[in-house]
């Protein structure tokens, strides 16, 4: 009888470990393997596990630049390792954001234990760059605290450290909503050492923004969505989930363009909106300007508060548009 109970408890324990993959949310500072002292990463990835595939965002902030990348791998489960390849990183010896990258590749260990689970591993660049770009070795761990898939990028170390724009991100200023368009503004790279009131706006030309309006209003609106946020200002990105084909979205906030024609690629779009406060209900619609090659136009949009944040895989067509509700949380 003892043994049979031991045998069971083994077996639920086997079970449990097995039954862990690597969705989550995983966490780490990344060291250069080079000689003398050098600044590291702080790095975040965001997996999702489906069999022997990976798919999420990864992102990494190095000096004053945070970067982010949507990103595709492979996980063996029998040698539990993971394999990523193609991320662009700042070559390590940078000064900013205009700095050369490295064409990186990640290969690293998924180890489960009762206590907690871990991601080893290092960044390494093909051998031809091999001298130009040095390992970059890391130590991941998950953060066990995020029980809904929805809301994987967190306001943790990394994330408090890139709740900033950064230089090719867009802002939509507050503005008086009764009267005034949306002004979008691009931010400088000193964006640390400035007001966004000194920034200069990119204003939207008033005659293709009507012809948009009008376009945008003839097509239908799906609602794909509706969350709760707490704060009263949310960043918001986009990137292409799908083949990278050429995507291209404008992005309306209620139903007022706020960014007009930029393309989908692997490297994050980003915004920072401010929310109307005389609406009970703010809305985000994504207009596809283009099908791409392999159509419909799809994109993965993450929106954070600066408390969550959360994923929303958006589709849209040349007669429909997706859209977002966001809903203010009552205190």
């Amino acid at each position: 009888m003892y043994k049979l109970i031991s045998f069971l408890i083994l077996c639920c324990f086997v079970t449990n470990i097995q039954a862990q993959t690597l969705t989550g949310a995983w966490y780490g500072r990344a060291d250069v393997l080079a000689q003398g002292n050098n600044s590291n990463y702080l790095t975040e990835l965001i997996l999702r596990q489906k069999g022997n595939d990976v798919e999420g965002v990864f992102g990494y902030y190095f000096r004053d630049t945070y970067q982010s990348f949507y990103i595709r791998g492979t996980y063996d489960p029998k040698t539990r390792e993971v394999f990523i390849k193609n991320l662009p990183m700042l070559f390590y010896k940078a000064t900013g954001r205009d700095g050369i990258e490295c064409p990186m590749n990640f290969s690293g260990k998924f180890i489960v234990s009762q206590v907690s689970s871990s991601l080893t591993g290092s960044f390494y660049s093909d051998d031809k760059y091999k001298y130009t770009c040095p390992e970059i070795r890391v130590n991941f761990s998950v953060d066990n605290e995020i029980k809904n898939q929805d809301s994987l990028l967190r306001n943790t170390l990394v994330g408090r450290k890139i709740w900033k724009p950064a230089e090719e991100d867009y802002i939509v200023s507050e503005r008086e909503y009764k009267s005034a368009q949306p002004v979008v503004q691009k931010v400088s790279s000193s964006f640390e050492r400035k007001e966004l009131g000194e920034l200069q706006a990119k204003t939207i030309n008033i005659d293709t923004e009507k012809l948009l309006v009008k376009k945008f209003e003839s097509r239908k609106k799906s609602v794909v969505r509706e969350i709760e946020i707490a704060s009263d200002s949310i960043r918001v990105s986009f990137y292409d989930n799908g083949e990278i084909d050429g995507d291209s979205i404008s992005v309306f906030l209620n139903n007022q363009p706020v960014l007009v024609r930029e393309g989908l690629t692997a490297r994050a779009l980003t915004l920072y909106l401010a929310l109307d406060p005389n609406r009970e209900i703010n809305e985000i619609s994504m207009f596809a300007e283009n099908l791409g090659l392999y159509p419909p136009n799809t994109a993965l949009m993450i929106i954070s508060d600066g408390e969550n944040a959360y994923e929303v895989y958006l589709s849209s067509s040349l007669d429909l548009n997706s859209t977002v509700r966001l809903r203010r949380k009552k205190k």
